[in-house]
């Protein structure tokens, strides 16, 4: 629920379903649920009939993919799109959907190569794009028998996901997929390097959004691209600097001379004359003194920083922290 490019990251991948021809979305949620509830409501305001199930306990991958079965209305081996709630991805849905269909597969997995695989499972794929093996992260480089990985968008057919266990936890990646590989069910990659990334980091939040409001992320959640996205009532002086992708909350202030780049200020935060915020999260109502600098940093709600404070990249500044003035360059270790 994060604002991603001024808004939360499942509104841009509902706007994607939708634009790929989806009519229906089930939310599978869990934490704070009626926060997605009350801003989504039945779906309608964007576009979609939408139901929420929420997940009481945790149920792994698998299992929180078949907590929602009763409220699925396909047949049983109609196709059923699944994504995983922190990925930006530019990749054809329909395309995915409609080669599922065509092959008649069991599962079709997005995937897509990376540089360095060294963080994911790896999904390697015969001469027919059928998957061979479903592979923890290597270890060595001799274990990186591919650069593909899961890229976090599924296609399953419903009797799939009828076929999941219930009352425990189970995880697609472990139990469901090898199942269905040791059975020689027909489970395929759509192997496409269209723009993809994972949002679970700070940094990768800000670049999302930056790619977002650049365009160099699609979404049709984002009507106008360019260097800056200002919301609301924001504001910036005009000696001031706001580009590179970055997103200026509702509320916000830019002032005199100040300097923000391919960074995420949100609601209410304040930018003091002179400082310069660089690939950045800035959070509500947090305030960046004169002068100061912050590279890849992340400063949390209402923490208010004082004049002349230089940041180390990635520096972490905690909610409703205060940091005087000073000249003293911070360390990460500091904080």
């Amino acid at each position: 629920m994060l604002p991603v490019a001024g808004k939360p990251c499942t509104e841009h991948q509902i706007a994607r379903l939708r634009e790929a021809g989806v009519t229906r979305v089930i939310l599978g949620t869990s934490y704070r649920a009626e926060v997605f509830e009350e801003y989504f409501g039945d779906g309608s305001r964007f576009g979609v009939e939408l139901v929420c199930v929420t997940e009481r306990v945790p149920l792994g991958t698998g299992g929180a993919i078949r907590n929602v079965l009763d409220a699925l209305q396909s047949g049983p081996h109609d196709p059923v799109l699944i994504l995983n709630g922190d990925v930006l991805s530019g990749h054809d849905m329909a395309g995915q959907v409609a080669h599922h269909r065509q092959q008649q597969a069991d599962v079709t997995l997005h995937l897509i190569n990376v540089d360095d695989p060294r963080p994911f499972g790896l999904v390697p794929t015969d001469a027919e794009n059928r998957v061979t093996a479903f592979l923890e992260k290597p270890q060595t480089p001799e274990e990186i028998v591919t650069h593909q990985i899961n890229a976090g968008c599924y296609v399953f057919s419903r009797h799939v996901i009828d076929a999941i266990p219930t009352g425990r936890p189970v995880s697609v990646e472990r139990e469901t997929f090898p199942a269905l590989l040791a059975r020689q069910a027909p489970v395929l990659g759509w192997v496409e390097d269209a723009y993809w990334l994972d949002l679970g980091n700070p940094l990768a939040f800000a670049r999302g959004s930056r790619d977002l409001v650049t365009g160099i992320a699609p979404s049709p959640a984002v009507t106008a691209v360019g260097q800056s996205l200002i919301l609301g009532s924001a504001s910036v002086d005009p000696s001031a600097r706001v580009d590179g992708g970055s997103c200026l909350g509702d509320g916000a202030f830019v002032d005199e001379d100040a300097l923000v780049r391919g960074s995420v200020v949100m609601e209410g935060a304040h930018i003091a004359e002179g400082a310069i915020v660089i690939d950045s999260i800035i959070g509500r109502d947090a305030f960046i003194g004169p002068g100061t600098s912050c590279v890849e940093g992340v400063v949390a709600n209402r923490a208010h920083i004082g004049a002349n404070n230089e940041f180390a990249p990635g520096v972490r500044i905690f909610p409703d922290a205060v940091i005087g003035d000073t000249a003293v360059r911070f360390s990460t270790d500091r904080t």
